[in-house]
């Protein structure tokens, strides 16, 4: 089974999720680096209290070394009920001399480490930090001093900070999350409002554009992209428009030919030689049709995305010479001379060539006056091969040049009636098939020089 379509993803809500995952880790690190110091800071602190707790102990015992007086001031100690200190004395014996009250229930003498501080413990679900010193009496004799410090209150100071962190972690996240959206609903009302702007363009207004002007300097090249994708529409669409019209007009005259002929030999009896007469005309203009068709879907599939040529080395020589000999006798009919010039191998489709060649011929043929002169010219160079169809006819005007490769024009329509004006659209299609160019140079009155530029092919 084919699968599901994915729902296409949403850039709105990539980058507020994005933006939101960036400030909720940026907070995140913040605090727990927060936390780490304060908890540090916390931890150091009752470490130097109990430090200075031992260290009074310790002076206590070195100074008076009486056992009553340390035992009434460990119970002076002791009798704040939230006291943090727990304290044991032991003599040499390590039998208790001095010791706060409910110290044995708390830890026994062997619970303590050896002298120095301890790693915390828990007892009874409280933490301790435990201490162990050694100092001499006045008496000579080496007392031993246990100190346990409950920690309860920073735990609970700790876990309430931590709670506290926590809040403000998911508030952060939250407050992230709704700048985020915020933020991205404005960066992304542009865009929007580009999506309106070419909705807004319809086959109709195919002239309206999006203009780069006035938008962010990210959208610029969209803005660019859309109006030089609207300019080759435009162009499409008026090329289509133009040739649908040009194509019913050259398709109606031949067909109203027909049937006006027709339509005549039938409004009375006619003799055979008249019927015959009437075909012949209607065959005419039946191969002028044929011929139009031909051409259309010469450049329909010459325009095919999909059509590709494979081009072979020729002599171009030999293949003028005989499109030369082929209208020769049409040349002679009007004392036309038709030469040849040149010499160059040539990379090409051969038949696509000889139809280039030959409809740039055929045109020179057309619109050269009796006695006049039409050369073909090979030109061989480094990359390419020209090749130059030149005759001294009547010329053509500066303004019609830029679309003479455009289908069905012509430049002076009543002269040419016969023609189809496919032909030089033809040749063009050709060297666009090879790679190649095809340009015209004219003035009027001094002739026309059609040039079909082609690549040549690296040995």
């Amino acid at each position: 089974m084919p699968s599901a379509p994915t729902e296409p993803r949403s850039i709105a809500t990539q980058l507020v999720l994005l933006f939101t995952a960036a400030a909720a880790l940026l907070l995140g690190c913040a605090l727990g680096v927060l936390y780490w110091i304060v908890v540090q800071h916390a931890s150091e602190e009752d470490d130097h209290a109990l430090a200075d707790k031992v260290f009074a102990l310790r002076a206590h015992i070195r100074e008076a070394g009486a056992a009553e007086g340390l035992r009434d001031e460990l119970q002076a100690m002791h009798a704040d009920e939230r006291s943090a200190y727990s304290v044991r004395v032991l003599n040499p014996a390590r039998e208790p001399v001095a010791q706060t009250p409910g110290m044995d229930e708390l830890l026994p003498v062997s619970g303590f480490p050896a002298v120095g501080h301890g790693e915390p413990r828990d007892v009874n679900g409280r933490p301790f930090k435990l201490s162990v010193a050694q100092e001499t009496a006045a008496d000579g004799q080496t007392y031993t001093v246990q100190v346990a410090q409950d920690r309860s209150r920073d735990a609970e100071f700790t876990n309430r900070f931590r709670l506290l962190l926590a809040g403000v972690l998911i508030a952060g996240i939250l407050a992230a999350a709704v700048i985020a959206v915020t933020v991205t609903k404005r960066g992304l009302r542009p865009l929007a409002a580009m999506t309106s702007s070419v909705q807004r363009i319809r086959p109709a207004h195919l002239d309206e554009r999006v203009a780069p002007a006035g938008w962010p300097r990210e959208l610029q090249p969209l803005a660019i992209a859309f109006d030089q994708m609207l300019d080759r529409l435009e162009d499409s669409f008026t090329r289509l428009s133009r040739f649908s019209a040009d194509l019913a007009h050259e398709l109606r005259t031949p067909i109203a030919n027909i049937r006006g002929e027709t339509e005549v030999a039938l409004t009375r009896p006619r003799s055979p030689g008249e019927y015959q007469k009437v075909l012949e005309s209607s065959l005419g203009e039946c191969e002028r049709l044929s011929a139009i068709i031909d051409s259309l879907l010469f450049l329909a599939r010459a325009e095919a995305a999909d059509r590709s040529i494979q081009p072979v080395r020729f002599d171009a020589r030999e293949e003028i010479q005989k499109i030369a000999e082929f209208y020769q006798p049409i040349a002679e009919e009007r004392a036309i001379t038709l030469a040849c010039n040149g010499k160059a191998q040539i990379d090409a489709d051969p038949v696509l060539f000889r139809r280039a060649v030959s409809n740039l011929v055929e045109n020179a043929l057309r619109y050269t006056p009796e006695a006049g002169r039409i050369s073909i010219g090979l030109t061989a160079r480094d990359a390419d091969v020209q090749v130059a169809v030149q005759d001294n006819g009547s010329g053509i005007g500066a303004e019609h040049l830029p679309r003479v490769f455009d289908r069905f024009y012509r430049a002076d329509p009543a002269r040419s009636p016969h023609g189809s004006g496919l032909g030089l659209a033809l040749v063009k299609s050709i060297a666009d098939l090879h790679s190649g160019t095809a340009e015209i140079a004219s003035r009027v009155g001094h002739g026309t020089t059609v040039t079909l530029t082609l690549p040549v092919r690296p040995s």
